[in-house]
């Protein structure tokens, strides 16, 4: 991801450093040119989480809208990266309170904050619902390093951009007002700063072209324990791979043991291990929408995308179907009736039962599958040979266009 900065001449660094910088990174409330949008926006901002940072996955396709936004927590408890599903209610509108659009955040490389509802998954990244996106006027950077020195005009930062992955040193002259927090969200001093402290720092837009950079920082969350978040955590997951796509899977099931996902994306490559129920060693080519298999991969704080270390491909696989929910008197509680392939005929429609092992993806916290919704279900291939046949659902996926 490209950024673009303001730059200055090196004669202007110390004038810089003396200077507040503006409210770049700071959790200021957004003008409220519009009165009603105004006080909408500050009273969604007082009672709901919020992330403010970049866009730095996007994905629109049967699975629905959902960005991923990286960069800081409004407070302490509040989500540094999160995976949110974007919808016809979604408020998206600049700091006046103007509506725009998704794709044009997108395409301009647009910061954010994202405010979202409370019901989050546990997962890696969290995922949730977008209430309300608002635009940033600003631009800033982000480096998570380590600091190398702390002298009279700063602290020397040593580490990797956050947006662009690329390897940075900068000096940061700390704004007088600079937010310093830790880990748990307590408040720290300038004095507090020490060599060897692992520290994600916002900082610009203006950077000085010296040797070493220097910009401005007002924000700062330092993780003391950061030694600690890099440890890996075996975990596993024993479901349905339910989509393969560019090195990706996603798997839906049941977690292995306490604390493990039920549903995951994980990176395959050639370090991932795949084999048969025999221990047959498979290709990636092997791996099939639908297929039961067994995943062991390591669960980690940053980032979010964990890796499959190893998977067992089991020789059965879970039959799918796509349709639309449907009324029925024929159904009773925990059950679906399915018009299997939206169409006119009912020979091949099914009544599904639906458990608490049941997964069910892409559907908001705040909703419940109702009729209408076109959905895609791995069921049991158990079935009943009554028409309709009665079976169990493993994993139903509701699609986007609901």
């Amino acid at each position: 991801m490209k950024k673009i900065y303001k730059v200055l001449t090196t004669a202007t660094v110390l004038a810089m450093a003396a200077l507040p910088i503006a409210a770049n990174a700071q959790d200021v409330p957004p003008a409220s040119a519009h009165t009603g949008q105004g006080n909408i926006m500050n009273q969604v901002k007082k009672s709901v989480p919020g992330t403010m940072g970049y866009i730095k996955d996007f994905v629109n396709d049967k699975t629905g809208t959902w960005i991923t936004v990286a960069g800081r927590g409004l407070a302490a408890t509040d989500q540094q990266e999160i995976r949110l599903s974007v919808s016809k209610d979604t408020k998206i509108i600049d700091a006046q309170g103007n509506q725009v659009q998704l794709q044009t955040i997108v395409d301009k490389n647009k910061a954010i904050k994202a405010f979202y509802s409370p019901n989050i998954t546990k997962s890696l990244p969290a995922q949730g619902s977008a209430l309300t996106i608002i635009v940033q006027d600003h631009d800033f950077a982000v480096i998570d390093g380590t600091i190398s020195e702390v002298n009279k005009q700063g602290i020397l930062v040593e580490g990797t951009n956050l947006y662009n992955d690329s390897q940075e040193t900068i000096l940061l002259h700390l704004d007088p007002k600079a937010k310093i927090i830790d880990q748990n969200g307590n408040t720290m001093k300038a004095s507090d700063l020490k060599t060897g402290m692992s520290i994600r720092s916002f900082y610009g837009p203006a950077v000085a072209l010296s040797m070493p950079p220097q910009s401005t920082t007002n924000y700062i969350r330092v993780n003391a324990d950061a030694e600690n978040n890099d440890q890996e955590q075996a975990a596993g997951i024993d479901g349905i791979l339910t989509e393969m796509k560019d090195g990706r899977i996603s798997v839906s099931g049941k977690p292995v043991k306490a604390g493990d996902l039920e549903y995951i994306v994980l990176a395959v490559d050639g370090d991932t291990k795949i084999v048969d129920a025999e221990g047959k060693p498979l290709t990636a080519e092997a791996l099939k929408s639908g297929l039961r298999i067994e995943a062991e991969y390591v669960s980690v704080i940053y980032p979010a995308l964990s890796h499959a270390d190893k998977i067992v491909v089991s020789d059965t696989s879970a039959p799918k179907v796509e349709g639309t929910i449907t009324a029925s008197e024929r159904t009773s509680k925990d059950q679906l009736y399915i018009n299997v392939g939206s169409d006119q005929s009912t020979d091949n429609d099914i009544i599904i039962t639906i458990s608490k092992d049941t997964q069910v993806i892409g559907l908001n916290p705040d909703e419940k599958l109702e009729p209408g919704m076109k959905i895609v279900v791995s069921h049991s291939p158990i079935m009943t040979m009554s028409i309709p046949a009665f079976t169990s659902a493993e994993v139903i996926m509701v699609q986007a266009d609901n």
